[in-house]
């Protein structure tokens, strides 16, 4: 697209319930270290939501993992459609559709309290970046008023919820993407898929078989295509290395070739999002600042000799202690990795 051919706008993806009035939605960008194919797979699997993002998503709780009912609608050469929902309501209230090659989303509508129609719609927008690598850009919004307690907290809050949500996930679908690579069969032979819960994998590997001849790889319900050269694999440490490296997909420039370590919610997340580089910078900043206030009074604290200025010294101090810890405690919420209990050392 340029001055010189504009886009044509038959072929925009259109996605009416962002253009709704009154509508609200928040936006977060992810690179993913799994193949672009097992990054749908885990968008469009709703019955681990409950269990594997258990009071993360303030919406998946435990105790509610059940059984779901699935209902597939439409079936074309660009995705498939249909609606889903709990088994045991009896109804479908959830609509899901998927369009190739990058466009996944979920609707409902729902009447509230009031009696008023409400529209709530997760779309994810996903990509291969590279083999064995991913890409998404999740939209989640609705036509209904946040609570009062979603008000108090920053933006930057959400986008670090988000990056949990997603590492909560990363492990597991990481080895699956390196057996899938490793056994070298069709997905059938290597999946146990429930009705009561995987009807959007299958009927997705199954539309992989129809059209993944025209893919550089795939991997589907019954066929199998491997890619023809291995990924580049070794990470570049975050720091100086990866200071000095060259730009994506390799990463180098000292005599080795590196790819950046997207297992690091630092490069999965903030090095993409414009807000939560400055919101890291900024509480650097103010870290320092504080760092170098805090020395300055204990430095002042010894020198005087009147215990009122000590006193007072002493106290401004560990508050400037206090927003040092502060602000690291908000640098590492934005860059540190969530690792579950069982796993922690």
């Amino acid at each position: 697209m340029s001055d010189k051919t504009p886009p044509n706008s038959q072929k925009i993806p259109w996605f009416e319930s962002f253009a709704r009035p009154g509508f609200r939605d928040r936006s977060t960008i992810h690179e993913l270290p799994y193949d672009h194919s097992i990054l749908l797979e885990n968008l469009m699997d709703p019955a681990h939501i409950p269990i594997s993002h258990d009071r993360t998503d303030w919406t998946a709780k435990r105790e509610d993992a059940q059984a779901l009912g699935f209902k597939v609608t439409e079936r074309t050469d660009r995705g498939f459609a249909g609606w889903w929902g709990k088994e045991k309501d009896g109804d479908l209230p959830n609509f899901l559709r998927f369009e190739a090659p990058c466009v996944l989303q979920n609707n409902r509508v729902f009447t509230d309290k009031k009696g008023q129609k409400q529209y709530f719609s997760g779309l994810f927008l996903c990509r291969p970046a590279g083999q064995g690598k991913s890409m998404v850009i999740v939209r989640f919004g609705s036509t209904m008023d946040p609570p009062p307690l979603a008000k108090i907290f920053p933006e930057w809050y959400f986008h670090q919820n988000a990056s949990k949500v997603f590492e909560q996930d990363m492990g597991f679908l990481s080895s699956q993407n390196e057996v899938i690579m490793k056994e070298k069969v069709p997905l059938k032979e290597l999946y146990l898929n429930l009705r009561s819960s995987d009807t959007w994998v299958v009927e997705y590997r199954k539309w992989v078989d129809k059209v993944g001849h025209g893919m550089p790889y795939h991997f589907g319900h019954r066929t199998i295509c491997l890619p023809k050269e291995a990924a580049v694999v070794e990470h570049a440490p975050a720091g100086l290395v990866a200071r000095i490296s060259a730009s994506s997909p390799a990463k180098g420039g000292i005599g080795t070739m590196h790819a950046p370590n997207i297992t690091n919610r630092y490069f999965r997340h903030v090095i993409h999002c414009k807000r939560c580089t400055k919101v890291v910078k900024v509480f650097e900043n103010w870290k320092n600042v504080f760092s170098a206030v805090t020395v300055v009074m204990a430095a002042l604290a010894i020198l005087v000799s009147s215990r009122q200025w000590k006193a007072i010294l002493m106290v401004s101090a560990a508050f400037c202690l206090t927003g040092v810890y502060a602000c690291k405690t908000v640098i590492e919420m934005n860059t540190t990795n969530f690792i579950r209990v069982h796993r922690r050392l």
